[in-house]
């Protein structure tokens, strides 16, 4: 059922007299639903619940919270084909991406929830007193990690479940022992409204703090832009344009308390295609290209928007065979018609650049479905060196080609490269050696190196780290995939010659939670 109302803790609330909807990408109608814009009482109400629910929340045990997690994933899978259906009407994209998506959101809520169970994750230091130590003796010093409070999440339009209200960032925050307000993406209402009432319902069941969870409607600024400016609020996850990203860090920045804001924003990915990889296999790296290009409509935050390489017949070659298998792939919806009409102005201005020439040039839309046809173009690296406008990320299906002269151009196009989410390199071992220095090159600018694989397809895992260097994110030193999330929401904390009363349980003698810690430079699970 569709209420359209805002979560204000365990409260629906529709104090406002204004309303919007969510809109078909498909054919522009109206869809289900009266959404109730928040109202800035809604929005004060929002942030006390939460304030008042982190005095408790943050103290609940990790097994607890977990239980919590673990019950959002369920309700989630509840949902069925109620929640399939809707989000499909909104974002238009296909079931089979949808249902993977679903099935990775309720995968990384039960990671998060595994971390925190098992607790080593709080990074537990202890460095015992050496009262007899010359000249001076060493105090009893121990340090963990806290969570920093209020978290609010602006959610993501191109991921509407996984990077979402139960996503990745809502997941981390809520794992680490932060309350969650969610500002809900205006082009999927219905789907964030499903997710949260299943959250909510989590938060009952697992007898969570009121407030721990809240999702407000918003339209424009607001009420963004009043959640940012609280003093209440202690930080903020984003995932979206560089536009809209910095946007926040400005405003972040400028309050009385300045937080971070964790913003993943545009990213063009390069592609290095080696010599040997490109004479051996040209229709195979065509195909892996062509179909990461394409993929999503390109709408992926990982989508290769650079090919760069050294002029040769085999990248002649290669450009043919891409804008050959570029063709087997219609143009497909794309999520809203703003994006649409973003993409179209900035694959325009890219083709409009001296010296860029569309290989698999744009087809004519005649309609006002927001299609988004694939475009390939290519551009010399003088000319790419000469035009930072291209460096900018073209969000959907395109890609621009760089052909360099000589290795020497070529590392000079990877080095004004500004930061990136990811880079891929495309080779043979018999390339490595000639290409060694431009690969050291791509590794100063990403947060993920990539060899001989697309770089869209991000693993949810342990290792993964994705985000790069400003602008592809606002602290490349966090990522906003993997259990690592977690540490954007928590402080360290140190405490010394405190009382064993006082101690937090990580930090005890006895190790009550039985978790690894460094006690005088040794991993263990001892008791002290």
């Amino acid at each position: 059922m569709i209420h359209g109302k805002n979560h204000i803790g365990f409260t629906l609330s529709a104090q406002g007299k204004e309303y919007t909807s969510s809109i078909s990408p498909i054919d522009g109608h109206a869809l289900e639903g009266k959404f109730h814009l928040a109202t800035d009482t809604e929005v004060e109400k929002a942030i006390a619940l939460a304030t008042k629910a982190f005095k408790t929340y943050q103290n609940i045990s990790g097994e607890k919270r977990a239980l919590f997690l673990e019950a959002i994933a369920d309700g989630i899978e509840q949902l069925g084909d109620t929640l399939i259906r809707r989000t499909i009407e909104e974002t238009a994209l296909p079931e089979g991406r949808i249902k993977g998506e679903m099935g990775r959101t309720t995968g990384q809520l039960r990671m998060f929830a595994r971390l925190i169970k098992e607790g080593s994750w709080v990074e537990a230091i202890i460095d015992t007193a050496l009262p007899n130590r010359k000249p001076l003796p060493r105090p009893d010093i121990r340090k963990v990690l806290k969570p920093v409070g209020l978290v609010v999440v602006f959610t993501a339009s191109n991921f509407p479940l996984a990077f979402s209200t139960a996503g990745g960032d809502t997941a981390s925050a809520l794992a680490s022992g932060c309350p969650v307000i969610v500002k809900a993406h205006e082009s999927h209402l219905g789907t964030n409204q499903l997710i949260a009432d299943a959250i909510i319902k989590a938060a009952k069941q697992t007898h969570m703090p009121d407030g721990v969870f809240s999702s407000l409607t918003g339209k424009g600024h607001q009420p963004g832009q009043k959640l940012l400016g609280h003093p209440s609020v202690k930080s903020v996850a984003f995932t979206g344009s560089f536009t809209g990203g910095k946007a926040l860090m400005d405003i972040a920045a400028k309050r009385d308390e300045p937080i971070p804001v964790f913003a993943e924003m545009g990213s063009v990915n390069p592609v290095l295609l080696c010599q040997d990889k490109l004479k051996s296999e040209p229709g195979q790296l065509a195909k892996i290209l062509a179909n990461s290009i394409t993929l999503g409509c390109g709408q992926f935050c990982t989508k290769p928007g650079l090919l760069l390489a050294v002029e040769s017949p085999e990248l002649e070659k290669f450009s043919e065979e891409l804008a050959t298998a570029i063709q087997a792939y219609p143009a497909t919806t794309m999520l809203n018609q703003g994006i649409w009409k973003n993409y179209s102005v900035k694959r325009n201005e890219s083709l409009s650049v001296k010296g860029v020439n569309a290989i698999e040039p744009p087809v004519t839309n005649d309609t006002n479905q927001p299609l988004g046809h694939p475009v390939i173009a290519m551009v010399n690296g003088l000319d790419f060196l000469k035009n930072p406008k291209l460096q900018e990320e073209v969000f959907g299906p395109f890609s621009l080609i760089i052909r360099c002269q000589n290795m020497q151009e070529l590392s000079e196009v990877a080095k004004s490269l500004k930061g990136q989410l990811a880079a891929s390199v495309m080779g043979t071992e018999n390339d490595l050696p000639a290409y060694k220095n431009v690969i050291t090159e791509l590794q100063q600018k990403v947060g993920r190196l990539i060899f001989n694989a697309a770089p869209t397809g991000v693993e949810v895992g342990h290792a993964m780290q994705h985000g790069g260097p400003f602008p592809s994110s606002s602290d490349s030193r966090f990522t906003s995939v993997g259990t690592s999330a977690v540490k954007r929401f928590v402080r360290p904390v140190a405490f010394q010659d405190m009382p064993e009363l006082l101690l937090p349980e990580e930090l005890k003698n006895a190790n009550p939670l039985k978790i690894l810690r460094q006690v005088n430079g040794e991993i263990t699970r001892d008791r002290i």
